[in-house]
């Protein structure tokens, strides 16, 4: 199968939960498999991870195993009917009376949105379908009146646009299910409801170096400190569901643009996510803006772009990853693709790494595309540096550990390959060759760049750059 340099991140669920159905996943293309603690039971994502883990071992292939954290949810309580419709202009009630809601009131067992509530403040209900501006409140109620209306049923999600809610990034819950995905040896841990660096510090203390941390963008309050949390964490999703609903809609791509840009910059992973092929949920082909969507991601860069509902619990889960596959190749094969690499380059850092690989990145423009580039790294860092320069041929991804192996599937053009600990680059140059020969990256006659560390016992090192000739 031909190297797609954009990764393709698949949720299972209902839909592709069986042992066969995560292989033909992977045939159709995945590199990273998201499990979603929103749903599903611990006992099913351990057979989960067990098949992809097996799986991966028969295939001689590594993939990444991410664990999504539920987070906060903050939601509306049961009404007496299932559901009610909120009309424009009239009054509506939210307090913390469990008491089944009518057309006048309902439970909002929350005190922290009390906590923060202000006067003419807009909240937002069912995805932002439905607005309510708060009129008055106090420390267990707030009467609101409905300026957008429209229907609302039980435990439908509320949206507190604008403000830090006084409420950990990780319930009780989480922290269950966190200890247990480390347990099962996940890769990733994706961290939701992020609303400041706090956050990721404090899952940074319970994670420690026992998996990545992927910090989902979804709140306004986490733009105002992008730059630290993306220095905090190890990656970052592109939240574009309810970034969509607590900013204005139409600034979402601007958004997307921005924090893909500055996840490049600092060499983190970045992964485009929400609906990107939705209509595949029930329909066998995309919509003709879905295609879009997905190739405006890969043309801004983005290590990975994700599957949700498409594989979970669609009828058409492997044609939605076929579809993704395609539409990744394409877009690598169109010179646009090529010109927008260049013009949206990541400048150097005044570092010694940094210049080995800008090195690098000017080697393969002048050797005219050599077969691909190869990288022996203890802490995936030196394999991070050269996906950052995004130079348009294969990257293997060489490293003694496992984990960084799996971890760096994630990773743009990164092809990753477990082999011995090597001690200098002598070593390191003929398992290069071998291997990208073995794995198809390259052939007799063609040329593969190598970048290392030394000396190589030290993680975090990159200051040596060499070109061997595959006999």
């Amino acid at each position: 199968m031909k190297t797609n340099f954009t990764k393709i991140v698949a949720t299972l669920g209902p839909s592709s939960s069986g042992r066969e159905k995560i292989a033909a996943l992977m045939r159709a293309g995945v590199n990273v498999f998201r499990l979603n603690f929103s749903h599903g039971s611990h006992d099913e994502h351990r057979e989960r991870y067990t098949f992809i883990r097996e799986l991966a071992k028969e295939n001689g292939t590594h993939y990444s195993i991410l664990a999504d954290m539920q987070g906060p949810k903050l939601r509306v309580g049961r009404f007496a009917h299932e559901e009610i419709v909120l009309k424009n202009g009239q009054m509506f009630r939210m307090d913390m009376d469990e008491t089944p809601g009518d057309e006048s009131r309902v439970a909002l067992m929350h005190p922290e949105i009390f906590a923060v509530l202000k006067k003419d403040m807009v909240l937002l209900l069912n995805d932002g379908q439905v607005q309510l501006q708060v009129m008055d409140f106090g420390k267990n109620y707030v009467n609101t009146k409905v300026i957008v209306g429209g229907p609302l049923s039980d435990h439908k999600g509320v949206n507190v646009p604008d403000v830090v809610l006084p409420i950990s990034a990780l319930t009780e819950k989480d922290k269950d299910d966190l200890q247990f995905a480390l347990k099962l040896g996940v890769d990733w841990i994706c961290l939701s409801f992020v609303q400041q660096p706090e956050d990721v510090k404090m899952a940074r203390d319970l994670i420690g170096d026992k998996a990545g941390i992927i910090v989902k963008i979804e709140k306004p309050s986490a733009l105002v400190h992008l730059d630290e949390i993306v220095d905090l964490a190890d990656g970052v999703m592109v939240a574009r569901g309810d970034l969509g609903v607590e900013c204005p809609i139409e600034s979402v791509p601007s958004l997307q643009r921005r924090i893909i840009d500055v996840c490049r910059l600092a060499g983190k992973p970045v992964i485009v996510a929400t609906q990107m092929l939705e209509s595949m949920i029930h329909a066998p082909v995309p919509t003709r803006a879905e295609v879009s969507d997905v190739a405006t991601a890969v043309y801004e860069g983005a290590d990975g772009v994700m599957l949700s509902a498409e594989t979970a619990a669609g009828r058409y889960p492997v044609q939605a990853v076929t579809m993704m596959r395609r539409i990744i190749s394409k877009i690598q094969d169109d010179v646009y693709y090529a010109h927008a690499m260049e013009v949206n380059s990541m400048p150097p850092d005044k570092t010694t790494a940094s210049a080995i690989t800008s090195s690098m990145k000017q080697m393969v423009k002048v050797l005219e595309k050599p077969a691909c580039i190869a990288t022996y790294s203890i802490s995936g860092k030196t394999t991070l540096r050269a996906a950052r320069e995004r130079a348009l041929v294969p990257i293997l991804g060489l490293t003694p550990d496992v984990r960084i192996a799996n971890r760096m599937a994630l990773v743009w053009g990164v092809r990753p390959f477990v082999t011995k600990s090597l001690k200098d680059m002598t070593a390191v140059s003929p398992v290069a060759v071998e291997t990208a020969k073995e794995l198809k990256l390259a052939k007799k006659g063609e040329t593969v760049i190598m970048t290392a560390g030394i000396p190589f016992a030290e993680k975090g090192t990159t200051n040596i750059l060499h070109i061997a000739t595959v006999e």
